[in-house]
């Protein structure tokens, strides 16, 4: 089984513990592969699209484009079109906006307890607002 792995992700053969140091540099080289990955559809990203945030239309320049990011439209990191369709550049706010939208909406379509289907919230509680202000003469 073991010699059916790559050499880098075999463990040692001795029962002193795992190899510090080999551990060490896959981490590295995983975190190099996914940081080139992310540079590739960035960099086809700024090449694609103007330095402009879809969301608030803040522009940037060469100094500031460090704070543009790349959103996926359907959250899937690894569609990665050449043609861009699934990217759009977002600043860091309305990045981060967007990704607490979509948690936020998550969390409220979901069924509550015991029941098939979320319901929808019947309470109104300024329903009688008018009614109460043309009433109230002081």
């Amino acid at each position: 089984m073991l010699a059916s792995l790559p050499e880098s992700l075999q463990m040692p053969s001795s029962r002193s513990g795992p190899d510090n140091a080999r551990l060490d540099r896959l981490v590295a080289e995983a975190r190099r592969n996914r940081e080139l990955r992310e540079r590739g559809y960035r960099e086809q990203a700024l090449k694609l699209f103007p330095w402009v945030c879809a969301r608030c239309a803040r522009e940037f320049g060469a100094a500031t484009v460090k704070q543009l990011t790349v959103h996926h439209k359907d959250g899937n990191h690894d569609n990665n079109p050449r043609d861009g369709s699934n990217w759009e550049l977002l600043c860091l706010y309305c990045h981060e906006n967007e990704h607490a939208r979509v948690l936020d909406n998550d969390g409220r379509t979901a069924a509550p307890r015991g029941s098939d289907a979320a319901a929808p919230a019947t309470h109104k509680p300024f329903a009688d607002l008018a009614s109460r202000l043309k009433g109230d003469k002081r």
